[in-house]
């Protein structure tokens, strides 16, 4: 069986209890919001400042695709 989920390298600009808003390029004003509930985020640790920074999201290709980051 062939899972549809992807890793991508974003950059984390506000994390709230539901979702968080990222991008693929640093753009804050072409960030997207992605549901904590459809992804899981790994930070690189010396990339992380107060909940920004650099992570790897993990999400189905679907989701990714529909919010423009693939």
């Amino acid at each position: 069986m062939k899972s549809d989920l992807i890793d991508l390298t974003v950059q984390m600009h506000i994390e709230t209890e539901k979702a968080v808003l990222v991008s693929d390029d640093g753009d804050k004003s072409k960030a997207v919001w992605i549901p904590k509930s459809q992804c899981e985020i790994e930070f690189d640790p010396s990339m992380k400042v107060r909940g920004n920074g650099v992570a790897t999201l993990t999400l189905p290709e679907w989701l990714a695709k529909e919010r423009g980051l693939i």
